[in-house]
Formats: structure tokens, C-alpha cells, sequence
């Protein structure tokens, strides 16, 4: 009886933090004991959480018992209005399922992964005479063998450089391969053997390509075997010019495989292993292909409702490997090592089996080299958790001493950066990043194409990318109803000129919201503009302050990591600032001039230039020249004429 009245009160509890009309016990009395998903959800109709269970009723009645619940349970019982309920035939296909209702309504307490891009891949292309390997992102493509995914673009640039090293396959593109006359530096080096010229035969060539995709497929020690029988050939032969290179290929690769475990099997496997610390969560992934470790990476995902690693690790793996048909079939190798062991593996490996159309082993349970996998992947984990707690404290303490430095009466919580980047006026980028406690925001960043000013107008950049920013949250923040998301530091990259132009913007929008809003004197973010010094070195910057009486420069002591955050954030815009620019340059180069030219499509542009010869011919002609080629009235001559002389 008291059991029943402490659930009855607790019920009550839930239903006054959320929603009175709200009655979990109605809900219960009708749900299914079979398996299928539930889908938490407020009042709003918006969804807080996707979850999947064997026996339903069961498994949602945890969320209303009358003890038991942590915090961040609590938080999200507190917000439930409604529950919605799919049946499934099983507890694999309620996986599944889930996973794809997170993907579709990325619910806020379900577990996070900030990053969702595909996965790179080493690319050897088969249609060649000469085949070429190189770097690799998107789907599956025929004319070429794919070999990975690799963690990471610096694994697969690191892997294409021992390659180019070892078995002297090139890398170059197609245009710049068919054009050459003479060997380029990769052949001086010794990384490439030159067949653009003629220095290999197509069979050599060929039996380079095979050497290079074997060890790619983990057929280190057979290929090692082969190549010491035809070193002794090649011997035999008397051609010890080539056996002395097969001998430097055989040394080259056993030191590889005496830097790694290496399992002689050549066998494919992912070792994930997953560490939690209070809110503080990493998951270290390890991709082993063809038997060696091809690289790893850590993930910190978000997860709300993790009471341990275990529970971290199920959520992780679902969301990891369930994403989509295609990227399943291509990420899920045949063996997932973990750490933790999980009570679930069974349902989750027949999950993976289902998505990718084979069958996929799930255990922790190892021996030999895939022990030391494992616990390498622990390993890993521990560390990486704990430089990322070590460095999330130390954020935390420059937002601090920043407080101080700067006298401020709260500590701020958000800081903006501006930046722009051009070369000579070209390509204008404005960028703006955004840092918390927990550090970089990059879902916030955000960068702008500067047009409509004069080449090297840093000045008018900055106006409109300020303006871009901020009057785009204000109509969010009207549109919703809710005040818009400000930084508490606004920090310009520059001097006084473009401080005064985030000083003039945000005081524009201010009288604006004030106007709309029937509200005065709504509080600007702190401005601060952070120019290089005379030396332009690190720690000599000049600081500026914006008041109401001017700018005030402010002095911040070099070893103050309050002035080291300002510094890392400004480098940070930087970075994001010139690699768009970087970006936008690139495209902007690759398009003709005649791409421009309004009348000129396709057919004329290919007409024009197979009549002078090139663009540079084109360029050279008079309006009378132009007007003679296929297609080109003198109306349209004069139009190019003027386009490509700026008249």
C-alpha cells in the first residue's frame, strides 16, 4: 500500500513540473508488453527522446517509479506530455527502427555525434594503363577499388605517403599526368617511377599496383614471402639493381608491421572502447583493416541519460553504425571488439548483420593480438577522456581570469569572433566563430560571402558581415518569440575602423529591437577589437575597448590566460576565415571569363573556343574577329568584347 501511494506521488510530482493533463498511469495500462519504440514528447508535439525496448510496459514504467531516478532522468520525465508507441515483431527491429527516428528528429536527449560525414577512403583506380591511387570521400564507384574507411583524411594521407614511399605508385591527378614531358620531383625523390614518361613498363607498373593493394588488404606476410623469392630471381638473374629494390621494399615493410599489433590473418575489425566520467563521456574508435591499425579517433559524444559506459557504448554503437543503407554496408567490418562487454550485444550484432546483409560478430571476450586491441582502445580512451576534462577545466579557468582581467560583474559565458580574409580584394570572406565553456561552438560558426563592396574594403566587409549575423537572429528571435542568442564578448579582429563598424551595426539593431519591442536600453555585448602589434608577434597585440566615451586601449599581462583565450579564439576565426576564402578563390579560378557573359551558354562558349583556338585568342580579338566565329552575332560580339575588356 505505502508502495503503491509513494508511485502515486511521484506521478503526481511529474505531472505538476510538466503537464497536468498528462497521466503516464492511463497510458500504461494499455501499452504493449511486446518489444517496439517509444517516443517521449512535450507539449509542443516536439520529440524529447526515442528509445526501444523488449517489453514496453515495462521498460516506460521505469521512467514513473516512485525512486530511483537520477537527475537527468528527472529532467526529461519533468518535460513529458505524451508518449507515442510503435510495435515491432522484434527486438532487432525496434533498433533499427529507432535509430532511424533519431536520425529524422535528433530528440535532445538522445545520445549526440557531432560529426556526420562520410568516412574517407584510399581510391586505386583499374581503367588505367597506369593506374593512380589517391584520396577518397563519397559513395561506392565502379570504376575504381576502394580500400578503408579510414578514421580520419590524415590516416589516408599518412597511409598514401608510405605507400608512395614504398611501392612508388603515383598519386598525381589525370590532367597533370597526360600533359607531362620530362619526370617531376616525386620521380627525382624516389617516390615514383615515372610512368608518364615512359620509365616503367605497363607489367612492372602493374606488379607495383598489385604489391601496393596487397599490403592494402592486410597480405603483409605472403607479399613480404613473394617478393624475397623474386629478390633471389632477380639475383639469379644477375639484375641486382632490382633485387637491391625489392630488398629495400622487404626492409621497409617489416619495420612497418614492428610498429603495430599485426594479426598474420589479415583480418577486418573496429576496437571501441568506452570511458565515462560524471557528465564527461569518449568513445575511442580503432579500425583495424587487413589485420593492421589503420588509425583511430576519439568521439565525446553528448548523452544526457548515461547512467554508465555500458549504457554510453550500446547508444554509441547503434547510432555509429545504423546511419544509413549505403554508409552501414560500407563502415561495418565483420568483427566489433568492445570495452565494456554489453548485456545487449546479441540484439545489437544481429542490428549490424541486418544492415549491412552479412553476419557481424559483437564481443569483448578476446584473446591474443585482439586483446591488445582492446585494451590499446581502453587505453586510449582513459587518456583522451582525461585530456578532455583537463582541457574543458583549463577553458573554464580562462573564462575566469578573463572576468577578472577585463573587471567584468558576470562571467561570460559566449564569445563571437570576426574575421575577414581576401587576397588583393578577391574572394571576400567574412567569418565569425563562437566559443563557450565547453569550447569551440562549431555548429554556430558561420561564414559569409562578402559582395557589393570595393576589393580590399575591410571596413564595409565587416559591416556586412556583422549586419548578416545579427539582424538574421533577430528575425529568428522575432519569429519565435524568444530574445536572440548574443555573445556577452563581441571580439574583432582589427583595430578602432572595425570596432566602430560592429559598434555602429549593433547599435542600429539595438534601436530597432528597442522600437519593436516598446523596451529601452537593451544591453550590447562587451566590444572589443584585438589588433597585431608593430611586431606583429603573439602576445603584443593591441586591446581595445568600446565605451561610451570611445575606444580605451586595455592592457591584459602577456602570461594572463585570459588574454591566451582572446588569442586562441582569434586564431580560431582566422583559421575558419582564410580556409573559406582559400575555398571560395579556388572555385572562382576554376570559371572562365566567358562563363560570366550573359547569352554565352555552353555551346557557344565551346564554338568560340574551337574557332580562335583558346581563350587567350578570344581575349585578343577585335569585335569584328569575335562576330566571324559559328554562332556569334555582332550583337553578341560586341557584348563579349566589352565583358572581357572591362568596358
Amino acid at each position: 500500500m505505502t508502495k503503491q501511494r509513494n508511485q502515486s506521488e511521484s506521478t503526481e510530482r511529474i505531472m505538476d513540473a510538466g503537464n497536468a493533463d498528462f497521466d503516464p498511469k492511463a497510458i500504461l495500462a494499455v501499452m504493449s508488453q511486446g518489444p517496439g519504440v517509444y517516443r517521449m514528447l512535450d507539449k509542443d508535439g516536439e520529440v524529447l527522446y526515442v528509445g526501444k525496448a523488449r517489453n514496453l510496459r515495462k521498460r516506460v514504467s521505469n521512467y514513473f517509479r516512485a525512486s530511483g531516478l537520477d537527475t537527468k532522468t528527472m529532467a526529461l520525465v519533468s518535460h513529458i506530455t505524451n508518449i507515442d508507441v510503435t510495435i515491432t515483431n522484434s527486438e532487432t527491429e525496434a533498433l533499427l527502427l529507432e535509430q532511424n527516428l533519431i536520425k529524422k528528429f535528433r530528440p535532445p536527449y538522445n545520445i549526440q555525434l557531432r560529426d556526420d560525414k562520410t568516412y574517407p577512403y584510399i581510391m586505386l583506380t583499374h581503367k588505367d594503363v597506369f593506374p593512380r591511387m589517391a584520396f577518397y570521400r563519397g559513395g561506392r564507384r565502379r570504376d575504381a577499388k576502394l580500400f578503408g574507411p579510414y578514421p580520419s583524411a590524415s590516416a589516408v594521407r599518412e597511409s598514401l605517403a608510405l605507400l608512395q614511399k614504398v611501392f612508388r605508385v603515383r598519386q598525381c591527378e589525370d590532367s597533370y599526368f597526360r600533359n607531362r614531358t620530362r619526370p617531376c620531383l616525386q620521380h627525382q625523390i624516389g617516390r615514383c617511377t615515372a610512368p608518364c614518361v615512359g620509365y616503367i613498363s605497363p607489367s612492372d607498373y602493374a606488379d607495383d599496383v598489385r604489391d601496393a593493394s596487397r599490403f592494402l588488404q592486410g597480405q603483409s606476410n605472403d607479399l613480404i614471402r613473394d617478393m624475397g623469392e623474386r629478390m633471389e630471381r632477380k639475383s639469379q638473374a644477375l639484375e641486382f639493381e632490382q633485387a637491391a629494390r625489392l630488398r629495400d621494399r622487404i626492409s621497409d615493410l617489416r619495420k612497418i608491421q614492428s610498429q603495430q599489433v599485426v594479426s598474420g590473418d589479415g583480418e577486418d575489425a573496429d576496437v571501441l572502447a568506452a570511458v565515462a566520467e560524471g557528465s564527461y563521456h569518449c568513445v575511442h574508435v580503432m579500425i583495424v583493416r587487413g589485420g593492421r591499425v589503420i588509425g583511430s579517433r576519439n568521439h565525446f559524444p553528448k548523452d544526457k541519460l548515461a547512467e554508465n559506459a555500458e549504457a554510453l557504448l550500446a547508444a554509441f554503437i547503434a547510432q555509429y553504425y545504423l546511419r544509413d543503407e549505403t554508409t552501414s554496408s560500407q563502415l561495418i567490418p565483420k568483427e566489433v571488439i568492445i570495452s565494456p562487454s554489453l548485456p545487449a550485444k546479441k540484439t545489437l550484432a544481429e542490428a549490424l548483420g541486418a544492415a549491412c546483409g552479412r553476419k557481424v560478430r559483437l564481443t569483448g571476450n578476446v584473446r591474443g593480438h585482439r586483446a591488445k586491441w582492446r585494451d590499446l582502445a581502453a587505453a586510449n580512451a582513459v587518456q583522451a577522456l582525461s585530456s578532455h576534462i583537463n582541457n574543458r577545466q583549463t577553458l573554464y579557468q580562462r573564462f575566469e581570469r578573463l572576468q577578472s582581467d577585463l573587471d567584468l560583474e558576470a562571467l561570460p559565458k559566449r564569445i563571437e569572433c570576426f574575421d575577414i580574409s581576401h587576397t588583393m580584394g578577391e574572394s571576400t570572406v567574412g567569418a565569425c566563430v563562437v566559443f563557450g565553456h565547453e569550447g569551440a561552438m562549431k555548429t554556430d560558426y558561420r561564414r559569409y560571402n562578402i559582395k557589393d563592396i570595393q576589393g580590399g574594403d575591410d571596413y564595409a566587409a565587416m559591416e556586412q558581415s556583422l549586419k548578416r549575423r545579427y539582424r538574421f537572429l533577430a528575425d529568428k528571435a522575432a519569429d519565435s518569440g524568444s530574445p536572440a542568442v548574443m555573445p556577452d564578448i563581441l571580439l574583432i579582429d582589427g583595430g578602432k575602423g572595425q570596432l566602430s563598424q560592429a559598434v555602429d551595426v549593433l547599435t542600429a539593431l539595438r534601436a530597432e529591437a528597442d522600437a519593436e519591442s516598446e523596451r529601452q536600453n537593451t544591453e550590447l555585448p562587451i566590444l572589443i577589437g584585438i589588433a597585431k602589434g608593430i611586431s606583429r608577434r603573439a602576445g603584443q597585440e593591441t586591446l581595445f575597448l568600446a565605451t561610451e566615451q570611445g575606444f580605451e586601449e586595455i592592457v591584459i599581462p602577456v602570461h594572463s590566460p585570459g588574454l591566451h583565450l582572446l588569442q586562441q579564439v582569434r586564431d580560431e576565426a582566422h583559421r575558419f576565415a582564410i580556409t573559406g576564402h582559400r575555398q571560395q578563390r579556388a572555385k572562382t579560378r576554376k570559371k572562365s571569363a566567358l562563363e560570366e557573359i550573359p547569352g554565352l551558354g555552353p555551346v557557344r562558349r565551346r564554338e568560340l573556343l574551337r574557332y580562335f583556338g583558346g581563350q587567350q585568342e578570344i581575349q585578343r580579338a577585335s569585335e569584328s574577329d569575335l562576330s566571324r566565329a559559328p554562332g556569334i552575332s555582332k550583337k553578341l560580339a560586341a557584348v563579349i568584347y566589352d565583358a572581357l575588356h572591362n568596358e
